[in-house]
């Protein structure tokens, strides 16, 4: 049964010798990380779940200073970030979040989360120093493939590599503030339909551009649609469409697997995601971060889905032993991995405090049951 973890970007920060900044600003860096672990744990498999950045990022620095145990850098253009020693960075400036009154849908293609000066409107990438000639291809900078293109050689086929795009659902939350967005649903349902399906566009074109540049799968990160923040009826409604004209989109140009990556309760609505043509689904949270019975899923959708994840990445990875883990994956391995279609992995990212041996306690599961001794 392949083994194949989200780690942290902190787990990253924490558990290999580059700096942080680094892992966070440069692809060429990140993408040695994301190689280096993926051997260490021996996971069959890693995630690209970071854009690429432009060569010159260094050159927009005008100061770094260490302040409460982080690095503080701030930009020639006015804000600054912080960069945690374990943790995502964060970036602070002017014009954040906007009203939905004074967004045009028009004005939307794609919103970047881990945007170097994160989300604003109208988005740009980055430092705004590259202008789209439009809403296509070109809307994306060149090197915003940076760091699937790196990790792809670096891995030179010995892993798996599966690009990551945000669902136009996520997107949303991200640019008008989580509250504000579940508040945007019921007082504006119309326009905020129109938002989601012009994200979707964007969003099908870098999937597609990703797939071109030689990613073996692709991610689309839906966090948020588990029952935790929507309703089954909401899923149907704001969630379901878009992710469905990307999943289509992707099939059109090839048959690489997409899968989806949604956190929490999601027990009601597999059906649905299987409704949108998706090949997997990822996380699959067990009780208490979910409601997912993995075995029941594994009977009603086994034959359509590949599933992912369920191993309890805060109680059972982070808190527990290696014994813990090594009995729950081997469990797992046994009642799910019979004929296949299942993915050994946590739940959700690996905390960055996780421990080495508690991670590689799952690949030696999976080699116990396959009867390796290596």
């Amino acid at each position: 049964i392949p083994v194949f973890c989200q780690l942290a970007i902190g787990h990253y920060m924490r558990h290999t010798s580059y700096a942080p900044q680094l892992i966070w600003y440069s692809p060429d860096i990140l993408s040695s990380a994301y190689v280096e672990l993926a051997r260490e744990y021996r996971f069959d498999g890693i995630l690209v779940n970071l854009p690429g950045r432009p060569l010159d990022w260094q050159n927009h620095i005008i100061n770094k200073t260490r302040e409460a145990g982080q690095l503080r850098i701030d930009w020639d253009q006015g804000g600054y970030s912080i960069v945690p020693d374990g943790d995502n960075v964060h970036y602070f400036g002017v014009g954040y979040r906007s009203s939905l009154d004074e967004i045009d849908p028009n004005e939307l293609f794609y919103i970047e989360p881990h945007n170097i000066t994160e989300v604003k409107y109208p988005f740009y990438y980055d430092f705004g120093e590259y202008q789209p000639d439009g809403f296509d291809e070109s809307y994306f900078p060149p090197y915003v493939l940076d760091t699937l293109k790196m990790t792809l050689s670096k891995a030179g086929g010995e892993f798996h590599v599966s690009s990551e795009v945000f669902s136009p659902f996520t997107q949303l939350l991200e640019l008008l503030g989580y509250t504000e967005a579940l508040m945007a649903l019921i007082d504006d349902p119309e326009k905020c339909l129109k938002i989601l399906e012009r994200l979707a566009q964007g969003t099908a074109i870098l999937a597609e551009m990703q797939v071109n540049a030689g990613a073996d799968a692709v991610l689309i990160s839906s966090a948020f649609a588990g029952g935790g923040f929507l309703s089954r009826e909401y899923y149907r409604q704001f969630v379901l469409p878009c992710e469905k004209e990307i999943v289509e989109a992707i099939h059109s140009v090839s048959d690489i697997p997409v899968y989806v990556h949604t956190c929490g309760k999601i027990g009601d609505r597999i059906d649905l995601i299987k409704a949108a043509g998706y090949d997997g689904v990822d996380t699959m949270d067990p009780p208490p971060l979910g409601d997912t019975d993995i075995i029941k899923v594994k009977r009603e959708f086994g034959n359509d889905l590949f599933l992912k994840g369920n191993v309890d990445p805060v109680n059972i990875v982070l808190g527990g032993t290696a014994q813990t883990v090594f009995e729950e994956s081997f469990r797992l391995v046994e009642e799910v991995g019979q004929n296949s279609g299942y993915i050994l992995s946590t739940a959700c990212s690996v905390s960055p405090d996780a421990l080495r041996e508690n991670i590689l306690a799952l690949a030696e599961a999976s080699m116990k049951k396959a009867g390796c001794e290596q």
